[in-house]
C-alpha cells in the first residue's frame, strides 16, 4: 500500500477541516430607542436587525476579538456578548446610571470607559470585568466618544467642544488637541488621522493626530445629527440618530450611500469587523470534500498497494 499518498490525503482532510470561513466585514450598531445590537453587511443588508435585544438604552460598542462589548447607558452598566449575540457577561461592569456611560474602547485586555455625567474615563479588566482605575481620567467636560491608538487615548468632550489625548496610563497629552466644534460624537483613528462625528454641526471632521485641520467639512450637508463612526478600509460607516440612518462615506469625503441602512431606532455606536474567523459549518463541509477526495483516490490506492 502506498502510505505516503494515504498519509498526504489525511493531511489534506486535517488542513481543509481547520481552514476558516472568509467573513466579509460586518457592521453592529446598538439602537438606543429598541433596545437592541443589530448586524448588516457592509452592503447594507440585514443578517440580524436584533442580534442582541433587551439591552437599556444601548450607546457605545467595542469588539474585541470574538466579542462585543455594549453600554447599557439607562442602568450604567457594561455587557459583553460573542459576535454571534450569545450573552458572555451582561453585567461585567457596573458604573452606576448616574455616570451615563455612553462610549467603550477595547486595548489589549484593558476597557476604556467614558461616563457623560462623571466626567471620567474608566479603566476595567475586559475578561473579568475588575476595576483598574474607574477615574484614570477625570475632570472631563461631558466626555463622550473615546478611541485607542498605540499607548495614546483620544476623548471627545462634547461639552468643551474638544478633542483631547492622553496615555492610557491617564496622563495629558493635550487636553485641547482639537477645540471649536459642536458637542463632538465619536471618533476613530485611521493611522495619523483622526475622523470625528461634529454632531452639533452635522458633519464629519478630519484631523491629524497631532491637532492639526486637514478638513472640518470632510462630509457635510448630508447629516442630521452624526454620533457613531466606525472606519473598515477606505470607508466610514456614520450612524444619524436623526434620520435613523447608516450612511457610508469614503475617507475623502465622498458619498458612497448616504443611508446604506435605514429604519432604525436612534442608532448610536457603530462597530466594524472584517477579520477571518473561524467557522465549524463551512469546516465540515471541506471535511466532508477531502473525504469524497479520498474515495475518488481509492482505485489508485488500490492498484498501488
Amino acid at each position: 500500500m502506498n502510505t505516503r499518498l494515504i498519509l498526504a490525503a489525511l493531511a489534506t482532510v486535517a488542513a481543509l477541516s481547520a481552514m476558516p470561513e472568509i467573513v466579509h466585514a460586518q457592521i453592529f450598531e446598538a439602537n438606543l430607542g429598541s433596545g437592541t445590537v443589530g448586524e448588516y453587511t457592509t452592503s447594507g443588508a440585514t443578517v440580524n436587525a436584533s442580534l442582541i435585544s433587551g439591552l437599556t438604552n444601548p450607546d457605545g460598542i467595542a469588539i474585541s476579538g470574538g466579542n462585543l462589548f455594549v453600554t447599557n447607558t439607562g442602568i450604567g452598566t457594561i455587557g459583553k456578548y460573542t459576535t454571534s449575540g450569545a450573552p458572555v457577561n451582561t453585567t461585567l461592569v457596573s458604573v452606576g446610571f448616574l455616570s451615563t456611560p455612553v462610549d467603550l474602547a477595547v486595548s489589549g485586555g484593558d476597557l476604556f470607559v467614558v461616563n457623560f455625567d462623571a466626567g471620567t474615563i474608566g479603566e476595567y479588566n475586559a475578561t473579568t470585568g475588575a476595576t483598574i482605575n474607574a477615574s484614570l481620567i477625570s475632570g472631563l467636560n461631558h466626555p463622550f466618544g473615546i478611541a485607542v491608538s498605540g499607548g495614546n487615548l483620544f476623548v471627545t468632550s462634547a461639552g468643551a467642544g474638544t478633542i483631547g489625548e492622553y496615555t492610557t496610563s491617564g496622563s495629558t497629552v493635550n487636553a485641547t488637541l482639537v477645540s471649536g466644534l459642536l458637542f463632538p460624537g465619536r471618533i476613530v483613528v485611521s493611522g495619523s488621522n483622526l475622523f470625528v462625528a461634529d454632531t452639533g454641526n452635522g458633519r464629519i471632521g478630519e484631523y491629524t493626530t497631532s491637532g492639526a485641520t486637514v478638513n472640518a467639512t470632510l462630509v457635510d450637508g448630508l447629516l442630521a445629527s452624526p454620533e457613531g463612526i466606525a472606519l473598515s478600509g477606505g470607508d466610514l460607516f456614520v450612524t444619524d440618530p436623526g434620520r435613523d440612518t447608516i450612511g457610508e462615506y469614503t475617507t475623502l469625503g465622498a458619498t458612497v450611500n448616504a443611508t446604506l441602512i435605514s429604519g432604525l431606532s436612534g442608532p448610536e455606536g457603530i462597530a466594524v469587523v472584517s477579520a477571518s474567523v473561524p467557522d465549524v459549518s463551512s469546516s465540515w463541509i471541506l471535511l466532508l470534500l477531502a473525504l469524497t477526495a479520498i474515495l475518488a483516490l481509492k482505485p489508485l490506492l488500490t492498484e498501488r498497494a
